[in-house]
């Protein structure tokens, strides 16, 4: 059974890509970074991850403007621009000869001179590491969806962590994940502090209702590229799309739900808290799924 949206089959071909570490292609059993290194260390970093197809990064600005943003917000310095950031992503695609791939994009804010959070005793530019493997989704995720389970963990007040940080620190995440996984489901659904449904550990949440598709108000999850891809979607084709507040009580009585993320796309959720909410893929995930399609078949020609 799959794991969830981030299941893939294992490709052959990834056990010997070419990793970018600073700017450099290793092989993957080479490629390493410091024990001093400020992600390894405390998780102090920012990441991204990011579709190929057909040889070109898909929704790229939107990912390195999320990219920015949050070294920004933490006071770091990425130490390159987009320009050179972009010929070594590229850099690294080539290398590995991969039209379709998903990449994982890493910045930390380097290598610290002891193991202290202090940010003045990091003595390096950032550490920069491009992942790229060949994954793809599982065909049954897709066409017949995942189960979610509502864990404890909820999403936290910005004051604490900003879930709006796509950062290294993805502890409250994984505990999510590890309780849901315990209860037999493939992801964990998070509420937020008030109670009202927030998202998933690595997707985010929607639910449809008598033609309406519904999400959060996003106040207490990540600003999600395919998120905002959906939400675009849905208002362009007339659909009604709604960020608001929602409780278990009205996921338990939706017609359809789906989770969206880079990996998947638009990704059918047939089962939450053991309650069946759809038989597979209902006809506005069906739909919806087309146009998303046709926005990456979009944005890869522009």
């Amino acid at each position: 059974m799959a794991k969830g949206t981030q299941d893939f089959t294992p490709d052959p071909r990834n056990e010997h890509i070419l990793i970018n570490v600073n700017g450099v292609l290793t092989p993957r059993a080479e490629a390493v970074v410091s024990v001093f290194d400020s992600g390894f260390m405390l998780g102090d970093g920012v990441w991204e991850g990011i579709r190929a197809y057909k040889g070109k990064m898909v929704f790229l600005k939107e990912h390195l403007d999320r990219l920015w943003e949050g070294a920004k917000a933490i006071a770091m310095d990425i130490g390159v621009g987009r320009e050179e950031l972009i010929e070594r992503l590229e850099q690294t695609i080539a290398a590995n000869k991969m039209e379709e791939c998903h990449i994982r994009l890493m910045v930390t804010r380097g290598v610290r001179s002891t193991p202290y959070q202090d940010p003045r005793t990091v003595v390096t530019p950032a550490t920069i590491v491009i992942i790229a493997e060949v994954k793809e989704p599982h065909n049954e995720v897709i066409e017949q969806g995942i189960s979610l389970f509502t864990v404890h963990v909820r999403r936290g007040d910005p004051a604490v962590q900003d879930p709006k940080l796509n950062s290294h620190s993805k502890l409250n995440c994984i505990t999510a994940c590890i309780q849901a996984a315990e209860a037999g489901a493939n992801e964990g659904l998070m509420l937020d502090p008030h109670g009202f449904v927030a998202t998933c550990n690595s997707t985010h949440f929607f639910i449809v209702r008598k033609g309406e598709v519904w999400t959060s108000t996003g106040d207490y999850c990540l600003g999600g590229i395919t998120r905002g891809n959906v939400i675009r979607i849905c208002r362009e084709e007339g659909i009604p799309v709604f960020e608001k507040n929602f409780s278990l009580t009205e996921v338990y009585s939706a017609e359809e739900a789906f989770v969206t993320g880079t990996m998947a796309g638009v990704c059918p959720v047939h089962t939450i808290d053991g309650r069946v909410i759809s038989d597979g893929r209902g006809p506005m995930v069906e739909r919806l799924q087309g146009l998303y399609k046709r926005l990456i078949e979009r944005d890869i020609s522009a």
